[in-house]
């Protein structure tokens, strides 16, 4: 993984989440958690969010003017 993307990863994590680490510590106590449904969905739009503007620009052939366009995420 990509520092950029474990960066976001850790962050998304503990602002979401509130799990102060993704490492395993091996200990219940510390490794299994209990989340609430909207801090897991939170989380998940979170992470959609960071993924979808990350993504380079396609580039294609426009079907109606025929001309190469490139497209970005909003």
């Amino acid at each position: 993984m990509s520092k950029a993307r474990d960066t976001t990863i850790n962050r998304i994590a503990r602002e979401a989440l509130g799990l102060e680490t993704l490492e395993a510590r091996n200990m219940d106590s510390l490794d299994f958690h209990d989340l609430s449904v909207w801090s897991i969905k939170e989380a998940l739009e979170r992470a959609y969010e960071a993924g979808r503007k990350s993504a380079p620009p396609t580039r294609t052939r426009c079907p109606a003017c025929n001309r190469d366009i490139e497209i970005r995420p909003l």
